[in-house]
């Protein structure tokens, strides 16, 4: 795990970040404006989102996709969720589209039934 403190512990110090994955996010963004008239909350937004990638064979300092001017909606190099865990599966060395799992009479998927390529670009 990363620590924090005197010592300063960090994976990449630690020579761990290669071998470790690190994924931020959440499984929706927020709305670009307020919810309400009186502008009492943000909305969710599943068009525009933001997810966070480190070590594991991701590259550094890459950024893939784009939203509108509003943080509205994605709108060049969009990706579907399916995407970001066919690369997570494939980081962690499983083959997202040849793993799955019986369940209620079916085998499923985590990417889907259609399948899912990694995202190339961030590794």
């Amino acid at each position: 795990m990363l620590r924090r403190g005197r010592r300063g512990y960090h994976l990449k110090q630690r020579g761990m970040l290669d071998e470790t994955l690190i994924v931020w996010g959440g499984e929706f963004g927020r709305q670009p404006t307020a919810e309400y008239e009186k502008g009492t909350g943000r909305d969710h937004n599943a068009y525009g989102f933001t997810m966070w990638m480190a070590g594991g064979g991701i590259k550094g300092g890459v950024s893939v996709g784009e939203t509108d001017e509003l943080g509205s909606n994605a709108v060049a190099d969009r990706f579907h969720v399916k995407n970001l865990h066919a690369t997570i599966l494939q980081q962690m060395g499983l083959d997202p589209n040849g793993l799955s799992y019986f369940y209620n009479g079916l085998n499923q998927k985590l990417v889907g039934v259609e399948g899912a390529d990694p995202i190339q670009q961030i590794i």
